[in-house]
């Protein structure tokens, strides 16, 4: 099957009617490029599940805050496009700015409070952004499924409260993080690092897997597993922590003892490069 890249509303519109005209389901990843076998991963969950699978490759600007790095931000369309039609892809959707954000354009969603903190409190205006251009893309290619990944726990968290909260009839699909062989969760953002901060990396990981073992152990107290989280991340060279979080994972606030389903998360700073991860324990 040939593989389409077409970067207007309409055309994604007319493609999507066809596949459906042909009794196929739509599948869905919503991407800003520079995929890596963390994507890749997403691309087969939906051509194992779904009948025909759009990709949309958008640097979304509204997600970035004013210090972010929006132009710094890779875009590697010509290996992204290989990568699509190496998995099977069947559209790819790849629109300009204006085209999601035409002249006059003033509408934006805000999920409350799940918002404004971890990854919202660090970069305030962030889920608006991200909130906003995935509702856009599900009303563009009206997906059956929706493939998103684990790493950004938070985002997939606030994409299902807008999903319930809207009504929008989506499936969602959360998907494994995909690692490398020493523990870093797959990003577009590694390859900013340079060798030595590439080789401390995957020090959030070991804080993890750290707090993993202490809550086998039996261990129930949150501010204990935050302090080895920032233990961990203070011993490592060139790695400054901007939060280590434990909190209740449906409502993203602290807890103080361990119980049902937590999120425990951390974001770290490698020099201008800011990685996260994070784990989903059930106790």
């Amino acid at each position: 099957m040939t593989m389409h890249v077409v970067s207007t509303i309409d055309v994604v519109r007319q493609a999507v009617r066809e596949a459906r005209a042909k009794k196929l389901t739509v599948g869905l990843v919503p991407t800003m490029g520079a995929l890596h076998a963390g994507h890749v991963s997403l691309i087969e969950a939906a051509r194992h599940e779904t009948g025909y699978v759009v990709v949309s490759i958008f640097v979304n600007p509204t997600q970035f805050g004013p210090q972010e790095d929006l132009e710094r931000y890779p875009r590697p369309l010509e290996n992204d496009l290989e990568n699509c039609g190496k998995h099977g892809v069947d559209l790819v959707f790849v629109p300009e700015p204006a085209t999601m954000y035409p002249e006059g354009y003033r509408t934006y969603v805000e999920v409350e409070e799940l918002q404004d903190v971890l990854e919202g409190a660090a970069r305030p205006g962030h889920f608006r952004g991200v909130a906003t251009v995935v509702l856009k893309l599900f009303n563009i290619v009206q997906p059956d499924v929706a493939y998103f990944g684990q790493k950004d726990a938070q985002q997939a968290r606030i994409i299902r409260q807008l999903v319930d909260d809207l009504n929008v009839p989506v499936r969602l699909r959360v998907c494994p993080i995909v690692r490398e062989p020493d523990g870093l969760a797959m990003s577009s953002r590694n390859q900013h690092l340079d060798p030595t901060q590439r080789e401390h990396a995957p020090a959030l990981f070991r804080g993890l897997e750290e707090v993993r073992k202490r809550v086998e152990k039996g261990e129930r107290d949150a501010r204990v597993l935050r302090e080895v989280l920032a233990a961990r991340i203070a011993a490592t060279p060139g790695a400054v922590l901007d939060y280590a979080a434990v909190v209740d994972a449906n409502t993203l606030k602290p807890i103080s003892k361990l119980t049902g389903e937590v999120l425990v998360a951390l974001a770290v700073k490698f020099g201008g490069t800011r990685l996260i991860d994070n784990l989903i324990l059930t106790v």
